[in-house]
């Protein structure tokens, strides 16, 4: 069969999937086709990507014909499982009466005085029953103490399979030992509760009680993914009920959490390290589940809520890579979440309230996001802080914001532990069978206020009064066990006093205690902790290899139609330039740090808006078929048998989810180079948050390293307020560099402005080439990327080569020099070209191409050059309030001895202007200043 025959089945072929016509489908099915779209027309295969074949779902006839011959009543049904969660008895504080229209059955034509045939059409009824006896099973079904929400789901079989897994709950037995487990734990945990209180009364410990069977749930869900051999689970959690879930579940060894009560550190002082409050401590735990095995991870937390649950869903997905599961799988039946699954377990308020939420789901089904279904509990408190719960949203639960992509919700009363039981099974189940996100809403209460030093009766004198009235969900549980003969009294009470005694023994211990630092080891070992002083790696590769590399980043299949135009002006001129040795640009040289990586077995995964073409059209390292849409990815076929492998994953139009899923991503593995690229720079701010807490301080709190790259497109060229600026000061100021002492290597995060593609290409080889990892912010170019003076040779990236913080100025010679002029960024070429046109012999003009770790040695090296040289000038194209001016003053006059005058341009309270002239003014203007005598 000849190549063209070949080419065209391919084009034949897609067009059938994309009817949904195809690999056994006779009809067209929406939802499934909907599904089968939102991946690639590949031409091999991309990876990362796995196409799920659509499954075909049908009713037997029977079914189809019973529910046609009883039509009311199967109306009737379906508005029970549509609304009977608005009558069911899921809060404990009160009792969900409402009058629901749906639920009348006069609506549906039905008498009490009739008997009615509801054969096959709802579980637990006789084939011939009365109104009353429909309506009794049909309130045990879905108005109990679980409410149901899944009508909405997008295909037949999901609703189906949930009807009739909502329906077979009233028969599931729950066991004498899951029922004697569910009560000694929540009374364990009660009783951890009752012992900080005790000792630590003025310590905000976030305690449980209220929602005590969060605990069953956990220990539910746990085991039934075990049991489906699952054998790793990353998790998201807030600060309410943490410290209790650490100590009483995830084996967290209560002398250290009692350390840290006490005002001391949790990590040892042979570590560089500042800390994080109590209610974000972490653990990482193997559980034996009944003689199933699940390694459990709970992440770090910062105290912006929600903002952890991307981060998870990264992590996860980096866990599925590193054991080859999933979308990363050569096993054809292989599915996302096969072996690691994520948790995410929400307040009530924060989840409807927060925006990160919206995108983290937004992303949930997207190639190269997608991780096979999220677990989500929502602890439901029914209160914000101090606000009631029904004045935290717009819509009646918590939890609506599931269906915005169509995810089922379970609501259960929390005061029920075995009902939370059965969710946590229901949850799972349909998890494990679809592969989709589904929401748990465990409507709880809160004994104390937000904290235990807060008075909740201030703003909520009501519901307190109801609370204050209540006996706790441990006490009243253990008491109904105990009076169905299941448990003893004694049995209660030695639970309780043995966790005491445990809790004390430990209490003692704590003078003793030694923290241990649990960061670089398993997938991490042999990485350290950055040095105090700076180092240079060499990070240059054999020119022959660059020049295979570079070349096969643009190789194409024999039949594969490329655009003509990126033939001519991409593919044909990147192999005359790497013939010549000469003049590459920006997207060859980073092709070739990524090839060369790939090749020393590296991973790299390249994230955000159009990334695949880059924002300004520039990188195309994936090339589209322009007869059939297919995908190629060059990068991927650059040897035989290749083992690491690009990933390109152009995003949704998301900062905040899609950076912390990728800071998720690189926190998991040190031999992945994560990059996340803004479509412009001046976008990061939609992901402010991550960067605040994740990004710039992960390290220092939580002794989490990460390679994350982000570039930055940057420079001042007319674009306005919103496309110029990527607001360098910002990451300055968040940086840890000292303005009195040489920084090393132990900065928090590298800040660099390079000039040169060579300078990229060694930047980005250097994150993987050494022995630790820290973020690197990238100030990107944007019209420097086609300017044919920032190009760069094959032998300023050959072997002995390195990244330069300094670029010294050879153009003159030293002993003319009067004025020395430091710049970063392109706005060097501004300044280079000045000073030709206006035939200016006496200025150096110094790049200084890394901002953070401040270069003190290798500024002091160029200024030493210039002996006669009486003005220092710092020059940059951004206001005076902006840029690296306020950062880079006070280091050279206290590290360089050198006091520099500032030429740019004024204040200003926006980025840019908006108006060409005055943008054109501006830049006469503060050439002037950098070059008056």
């Amino acid at each position: 069969m000849n190549s063209h025959l070949i080419h065209q089945l391919r084009i034949l072929r897609r067009c059938l999937d994309h009817l949904g016509v195809s690999k056994g489908l006779h009809r067209p099915v929406l939802c499934s086709s909907v599904l089968w779209r939102r991946g690639y027309h590949a031409w091999d295969e991309v990876y990362g990507f796995k196409e799920q074949t659509p499954t075909s779902f049908t009713l037997p006839a029977d079914v189809v014909q019973r529910r046609a011959k009883e039509g009311n009543v199967y109306r009737f049904i379906q508005a029970y499982q549509k609304y009977g969660h608005l009558t069911a008895d899921i809060n404990p504080l009160q009792s969900n009466i409402r009058n629901v229209t749906e639920l009348d059955p006069h609506l549906y034509g039905l008498s009490g005085d009739k008997m009615y045939n509801v054969e096959g059409l709802v579980a637990g009824c006789p084939e011939q029953c009365t109104l009353q006896q429909l309506q009794d099973i049909l309130e045990s079904h879905y108005c109990g103490h679980i409410g149901t929400e899944f009508a909405y789901l997008p295909t037949l079989e999901e609703r189906e399979w949930f009807a009739n897994a909502v329906e077979g709950l009233k028969d599931e037995v729950v066991s004498t030992e899951d029922r004697v487990k569910a009560a000694e734990d929540i009374l364990r945990s009660q009783t951890y509760d009752h012992f900080l209180a005790a000792k630590f009364p003025s310590v905000k410990r976030y305690g449980v009680e209220g929602a005590d069977s969060m605990n069953v749930f956990f220990t539910e869900i746990f085991k039934s993914l075990a049991q489906d051999e699952v054998e790793q689970l990353i998790m998201a959690m807030a600060h309410r009920g943490r410290l209790n879930f650490l100590v009483g579940t995830l084996q967290y060894p209560p002398v250290v959490m009692f350390r840290k009560m006490k005002g001391l550190p949790e990590f040892p002082p042979d570590v560089k390290f500042s800390g994080d409050v109590l209610s974000h401590l972490v653990n990482s735990v193997d559980l034996d589940l009944e003689g199933h095995k699940l390694h459990v991870t709970i992440l770090p937390n910062p105290s912006h809520l929600e903002a952890v649950n991307p981060v998870a869903c990264g992590k996860t997905r980096a866990r599925q890579s590193s054991l080859g599961e999933g979308c990363y799988s050569s096993d054809p039946s292989a599915r996302p979440g096969d072996k690691v699954v994520c948790l995410q377990v929400h307040g009530d308020a924060a989840l409807s309230g927060q925006g990160v939420m919206q995108e983290t789901l937004s992303i949930s089904a997207v190639p190269h996001f997608t991780i096979g279904g999220a677990l989500h509990i929502a602890i439901n408190n029914q209160v914000g802080y101090t606000t009631p719960g029904e004045r935290t949203r717009s819509t009646t639960y918590c939890t609506d914001i599931a269906k915005m992509c169509s995810f089922p919700v379970i609501h259960v009363n929390g005061d029920h532990p075995e009902a939370v039981m059965k969710a946590a099974r229901l949850a799972v189940r349909y998890q494990r069978k679809f592969r989709r996100d589904v929401f748990v809403d465990l409507l709880c209460w809160r004994r104390l206020g937000h904290n235990e030093l807060d008075n909740p009766h201030f703003t909520n004198p009501g519901m307190y009064a109801v609370i204050d009235a209540r006996r706790s969900t441990p006490d009243t549980y253990a008491d109904s066990l105990v009076e169905e003969g299941v448990m003893t009294q004694e049995q209660v009470m030695k639970t309780i006093e043995d966790y005491t005694t445990y809790l004390a023994s430990q209490f003692s211990l704590v003078d003793s205690c030694v923290p241990k630092a649990p960061h670089l080891e398993k997938q991490w070992a042999g990485l350290v902790q950055a040095p105090g002083n700076v180092e240079v790696w060499d990070t240059g590769v054999d020119v022959t290899t660059l020049k295979y590399v570079g070349a096969k980043s643009v190789q194409i299949p024999q039949d594969f139609n490329v655009h003509k135009h990126l033939k001519k002006i991409f593919v044909d001129v990147r192999l005359q330039k790497l013939t010549e040795g000469r003049g590459l640009d920006w997207a060859t040289a980073e092709a070739m740090a990524f090839g060369s990586l790939l090749l020393q077995g590296y991973n790299v995964r390249l994230s955000g808006q159009d990334v695949g073409r880059g924002t300004f059209s520039q990188r195309h390292c994936t090339l589209i078929h322009q007869d059939s849409d297919e995908t190629y990815i060059p990068l991927n076929r650059i040897k035989d048998q290749q083992e690491a492998h690009f990933e390109v994953v152009n995003s949704i139009l998301s900062e905040e989810a899609v950076l912390a899923f990728e800071y998720g991503m690189s926190v998991e593995s040190p031999n992945t180079l994560c990059i996340w690229e803004a479509q412009f720079g001046d976008f990061y701010n939609g992901a402010q948050i991550i960067i605040d807490t994740y990004v710039s301080s992960g390290e220092a709190k939580w002794l989490t390293q990460s390679g994350l790259v982000m570039v930055l497109p940057h420079g001042y060229d007319g674009a306005g307020p919103e496309h110029s600026s990527c607001h360098i000061e910002r990451f300055l100021q968040n940086s840890d560099s000292s303005e009195t002492r040489p920084d090393g290597e132990n900065i928090n995060w590298a800040i660099v402005n390079p000039t040169t593609p060579a300078q990229y290409f060694h930047l980005l080889r250097k994150q993987m080439i050494r022995n630790y990892r820290k973020p690197l912010i990238i100030a990107g170019p944007k019209t420097i990327l086609r300017l044919p003076a920032a190009t760069s040779d094959l032998k300023e990236m050959a072997p002995g080569t390195h990244f330069l913080p300094v670029i010294g100025d050879d153009s003159v010679k030293a002993n003319d020099v009067k004025n020395v002029v430091f710049v970063s960024g392109k706005h060097y070429y501004s300044l280079v070209n000045e000073r030709q046109a206006r035939n200016i012999t006496n200025t150096a003009i110094i790049r200084v191409e890394c901002l953070c770790p401040f270069p003190t040695s290798e500024i002091n090296k160029e200024l030493a050059k210039y002996k006669k040289a009486k003005k220092f000038v710092w020059s940059q194209e951004e206001h005076r309030n902006m840029g690296a001016w306020y950062f880079v003053h006070p280091r050279f006059e206290n590290l360089c001895s050198t006091k520099l005058q500032y030429a740019g341009r004024d204040v200003l309270g926006t980025t840019a202007v908006g108006v060409e002239q005055r943008h054109k003014s501006e830049i006469q203007e503060l050439l002037n200043q950098t070059f008056s005598p």
